[in-house]
């Protein structure tokens, strides 16, 4: 096939959900043995334009064609019919069911398929792209990488020759992350187009031929990767130009604030989530938490904070004994712990309420009489506003209406107006466009400097390289080893995630 043919071709393409436009007037394009990633900021379009090549959506206006010929696609059965594969994020897989049970799922008249004749077809789809996987293993018994191939092979078999490529590294270990490079090159090789979306500039660089970049939904435009630079990139996606380094601040750090010992967690499903887990932290630090997705980092977070019950081990913040205490009871015994949340709406604020409502409920227990005083958390909401440059209407509008970058502020600048001496925060960065996170990062360093002790639990390897002291890594709720992030490695942390590794205990 000729690699230079164009495979994919999408013209003025425009979609909207009630008032929001999501896509306006975008043109795309990408070709035959193409690795082509569509970056952008979070709302920029990306996954909304995605979504209609792979059927799940039907644009409002524009055109769509492949391999040259125009495509009208209803539901995601057209788009598999015309040679289109999307790879979700969030895998769609039956635990129970094995990898060669779980390819031909959903085959026409799967039921009725020749064994022997599947089983060769599929064996030949991971010769021809060096896909490697045990076909009678159970889902269950699958790392996050082994999953992702069998999506891979799943879409494969069913003869796509275009891969949608929903994050595909964001919960991979740099391993797992170099051998999907490796397929995609194969992929590649055989003629296959690529679409990647994503926001990660290293992986950008690493890995696509071509990128295309959307803002406010609409196309900046396509640039050949070797032609430009991340800091170009980044400027395409945001605006304006930036500072993408992210600063370790050296400090001296102080005295223990938080000591757990040999700390055990039964999970929600009364599965084991954390096993004989200690560390500590200091103050002016920041402990960073490295893990593939299911670790343990939700019940870590949440059992230190009082939330969740435990099942043996100690938590001593100073010479406090805090275990058994619900976050009322830690409050009361004047202990400065601030806890922001994964799940912000649902736990970190209520999402009906205002900013000057969601600041009050942090210690409205401790006022006294039937009526509050709404003037001082108004103005202290102001000061918030002003000084995490907030982008909202006023004080007084509900807090689900903004974007998740300023939800993350409000919460973060609620929590820090307390003055912790603790901080725990989970995965703070999560789905905030590149301005938000580096404000973010910033924060926490001002922390540092205070001579807080940080818990941060991220997912971006590089990130917890260059913003945090020591990185404790988790891997099925057991601690592999506690590492200095400025010695440490990307490939030494990825094997103690995989658990293929124990690394020191600083």
């Amino acid at each position: 096939m000729d690699k230079l043919k164009e495979a994919i071709r999408m013209d003025n393409i425009s979609k909207s959900f009630g008032k929001v436009l999501a896509n306006k007037n975008i043109n795309f394009e990408a070709r035959s043995g193409e690795i082509h990633a569509l970056l952008g900021e979070n709302g920029a379009g990306k996954s909304t334009l995605m979504n209609m090549l792979s059927g799940i959506y039907t644009p409002d206006s524009g055109s769509i064609f492949i391999y040259g010929k125009e495509v009208s696609f209803h539901s995601p059965k057209d788009s598999i019919r015309a040679g289109i594969g999307m790879i979700h994020q969030h895998f769609k897989l039956i635990d129970v069911l094995t990898a060669r049970e779980s390819i031909i799922l959903g085959e026409k008249g799967s039921f009725l398929l020749n064994p022997k004749a599947e089983y060769a077809k599929i064996k030949e789809v991971c010769d021809t792209f060096g896909l490697d996987i045990d076909l009678d293993k159970k889902i269950y018994d699958m790392s996050v990488g082994e999953k992702q191939n069998v999506e891979i092979i799943k879409v494969l078999y069913r003869g796509a020759k275009i891969l949608i490529m929903d994050e595909p590294t964001a919960v991979l270990t740099p391993q797992e992350i170099e051998k999907l490079f490796k397929i995609m090159g194969n992929m590649k090789e055989q003629g296959c187009t690529i679409i990647i979306i994503t926001h990660k500039m290293n992986e950008v660089m690493a890995v696509a031929d071509r990128v295309t970049v959307l803002r406010s939904g609409e196309t900046v435009g396509t640039v050949v990767k070797n032609e430009t630079n991340p800091k170009a990139l980044t400027e395409m996606m945001v605006g304006r130009p930036m500072d993408l380094s992210v600063k370790r601040l050296e400090t001296n750090m102080g005295k223990i604030i938080l000591k757990v010992n040999n700390l055990s967690v039964y999970g929600e499903d009364k599965v084991r989530a954390l096993t004989n887990v200690s560390f500590n932290i200091a103050e002016g630090e920041i402990l960073g938490v490295a893990g593939v997705a299911g670790s343990g980092q939700k019940e870590l977070c949440e059992t230190i904070a009082g939330l969740y019950p435990i099942e043996s081990g100690e938590i001593y913040y100073k010479d406090q004994n805090i275990v058994g205490k619900s976050p009322r009871d830690i409050i009361n015994m004047g202990i400065s712990m601030s806890f922001i949340p994964e799940d912000r709406l649902g736990m970190g604020l209520v999402a009906s309420m205002d900013m000057v409502d969601n600041l009050i409920l942090k210690d409205y227990q401790n006022k006294k009489g039937f009526l509050i005083d709404r003037k001082p958390p108004a103005k202290k909401a102001g000061e918030i506003i002003d000084k995490l440059g907030i982008q909202t209407p006023g004080i007084n509008f509900p807090v689900k209406k903004l974007s998740g970058g300023n939800i993350q502020k409000v919460l973060l600048g609620r929590e820090l107006e307390s003055d912790p001496k603790l901080l725990i925060t989970a995965y703070p960065v999560r789905g905030l466009d590149v301005g938000a996170t580096y404000t973010i990062y910033n924060l926490l360093n001002d922390e540092k400097k205070k001579g807080v002790a940080i818990l941060y639990i991220g997912e971006d390897l590089d990130v917890l390289l260059e913003l945090c002291d020591r990185i404790m890594v988790l891997c099925d709720g057991k601690v592999t080893g506690i590492v200095d992030a400025r010695t440490a490695t990307k490939e030494e942390i990825g094997l103690m995630m995989a658990g293929e590794m124990e690394g020191a205990t600083l």
